[in-house]
């Protein structure tokens, strides 16, 4: 399982500098009001997916191993096309943007659910280098063209931003349809369709909604500083966050191979017993990333990103705590995923919920970007707090269990080095 988080950590790496050279690239020549319109549209489409996931999402995953896949991905498809209508008919309501803009929205978000559809699926199979290919590759061509737009024909407007993004998201749609016709079993085969498609309902709603909550934890305060703040604003908050939130691609990559193994396995607490060396080697790295990251002097920042972006280092320094407490959320949020036990994991997204909604009225409109920051850490740790608890009760697992140990970094060079290993050496370290 090693070799495999290690290439799924290899991919969400790459993934991370590439969407790091985005966040760059869209900061330096859009500035921070075109970085802060980037992050409002990049919130929008994300708020539509979250919700084209109450019938997909993980569930995909869990679903794709035990039926056939093109009967999930046919109702998935056409919630999507509903939802996005609806959701962009809902963003024109309540936020005055041009018509232009909605379009886009529309059919860029359409876009990113039919990929997120075919990429989880193809996962849930267990096709992980197509999962991770598909998913750098769209990451990789937005970087690419949004740098040949901006360095050799000088296009610098929102509107390029746009244009690279179909290039970007439509591509990888059409390679996903390759992969997906190559996998076992015939198209609308042997279980019925209608059955299928209420028991992707019924798992998606138990599942997503934890993601839909904790969407509103981690990007509400945008609204709320463009309200009352400015686009501007916005832009240097996304810098800060987009920098914090880079390093969970470490706990991330393991919760996602953790996830798939454990929805698989018959012995769930042996599964958890297994990983927890995987788990204690995450937050050990989750630390130390979060620790360079917060030495970044502010003039580095200005260098990269421009002027008006030395001042987010301090929203760095006020997300840090959080970024770690989520990484320790997410892999007890795995658990009680993959045994279905959704419910711990909604009322800790609740409980970061009415923090947020609570510090984005009182806190955001006196201390701005600064206090959207903190509220956001606070916010996370809330959360963190209450589902490691819950998840010491329902496993036995102790704090003490998830300290990283010598023999944990023994254990991950030997299996680094199989050739040099052997299974008297492995099961020493263990």
């Amino acid at each position: 399982m090693l070799q495999r988080i290690l290439h799924n950590f290899a991919t969400r790496l790459l993934s991370a500098l590439l969407s790091f050279g985005v966040v760059w690239l869209t900061a330096r020549y859009l500035g921070a009001t075109g970085r802060g319109q980037v992050s409002l549209f990049v919130t929008d489409c994300a708020a539509l997916l979250l919700f084209i996931g109450l019938l997909g999402g993980s569930s995909l995953i869990y679903l794709a191993p035990r039926r056939n896949v093109w009967h999930l991905l046919l109702p998935a498809y056409g919630w999507a096309l509903l939802v996005c209508a609806g959701g962009t008919a809902a963003v024109g309501l309540l936020r005055s943007v041009p018509v232009p803009y909605l379009l886009h929205l529309w059919a860029l978000s359409l876009l990113q659910a039919f990929l997120s559809v075919n990429t989880l699926l193809l996962l849930g199979r267990r096709r992980e280098q197509a999962y991770n290919l598909l998913s750098i590759l769209q990451v990789l061509l937005l970087a690419a063209a949004l740098l040949i737009a901006f360095t050799l024909f000088r296009q610098r407007t929102l509107q390029v931003y746009f244009q690279v993004a179909y290039l970007a998201y439509g591509l990888p749609l059409l390679l996903s349809f390759g992969w997906l016709l190559r996998l076992p079993g015939a198209p609308m085969g042997e279980a019925p369709l209608r059955g299928t498609m209420r028991e992707l309902a019924r798992h998606s709603r138990e599942a997503h909604l934890s993601n839909i909550l904790a969407f509103i934890n981690y990007r509400l305060s945008y609204y709320f500083v463009a309200h009352f703040a400015s686009a501007q604003a916005v832009g240097v908050l996304s810098v800060g966050v987009a920098l914090a939130e880079a390093i969970w691609m470490i706990p991330r990559s393991t919760a996602l191979v953790q996830y798939v193994e454990l929805v698989q396995a018959e012995d769930k607490p042996a599964q958890v017993q297994q990983a927890l060396r995987i788990t204690r080697l995450t937050l050990l790295l989750t630390t130390v990333a979060i620790v360079i990251l917060c030495a970044l002097p502010p003039a580095l920042l200005s260098l990269v990103f421009g002027h008006e972006f030395d001042s987010a280092r301090p929203i760095i320094l006020l997300l840090a705590p959080g970024v770690v407490a989520i990484a320790l959320s997410q892999i007890c949020s795995t658990y009680f995923a993959a045994v279905a036990r959704y419910r711990f994991n909604n009322a800790a997204t609740l409980l970061g919920v009415v923090v947020t909604l609570i510090g984005c009225v009182t806190v955001v409109p006196i201390w701005g970007i600064k206090g959207a920051a903190l509220l956001m850490s606070v916010s996370y740790s809330c959360s963190a707090l209450y589902l490691v608890r819950a998840f010491f009760r329902a496993t036995g697992i102790r704090l003490r269990d998830l300290l990283p140990v010598r023999a944990d970094a023994i254990y991950a060079w030997q299996l680094l080095r199989p050739a040099q290993s052997t299974p008297a050496t492995v099961e020493k370290a263990t």
